[in-house]
C-alpha cells in the first residue's frame, strides 16, 4: 500500500558563500532533470522545493514529498539524485508521514 515519505536534506555547507551552494547551483538542471525519473523508481512526486534561510531567498536544502510503495523504493530515488552525488546535502533525512490537513 502506497504511503508518504517526506525526504529532508540539509546542505552541508550552506550560506551565500557556501560551498554547497556553489554545487547546488552547478547541479540544479541535473536534479531537475532526475525528479522528472520519479517514475522509473516507483515514487510519485507530491510536491518539492528547497529550503531556504529567512531572508526566504538563500537555499540551504531540500524538501521532497513522495508517495512510494516503501522505504526502500525512496531510498534508491534520493541515492540516484544528483545533489546526493554531487555533495550538495550534508544529511537526509526520510520519514514516513501522514497527511492531515491541506
Amino acid at each position: 500500500m502506497p504511503m508518504l515519505f517526506a525526504i529532508h536534506a540539509l546542505d552541508g555547507d550552506s550560506g551565500p558563500e557556501g560551498r554547497s551552494l556553489q554545487r547546488r547551483l552547478a547541479s540544479q538542471d541535473a536534479h531537475k532533470a532526475h525528479l522528472t525519473t520519479a517514475a522509473t523508481y516507483g515514487v510519485t512526486l507530491v510536491m518539492s522545493g528547497p529550503l531556504v534561510e529567512d531572508d526566504g531567498t538563500t537555499m540551504k536544502g531540500s524538501l521532497l514529498i513522495v508517495n512510494a510503495e516503501g522505504r526502500s523504493v525512496v531510498e534508491a530515488f534520493n541515492g540516484a539524485d544528483p545533489y546526493k552525488k554531487a555533495g550538495v546535502w550534508g544529511s537526509v533525512t526520510i520519514t514516513g508521514f501522514q497527511k492531515r490537513q491541506g
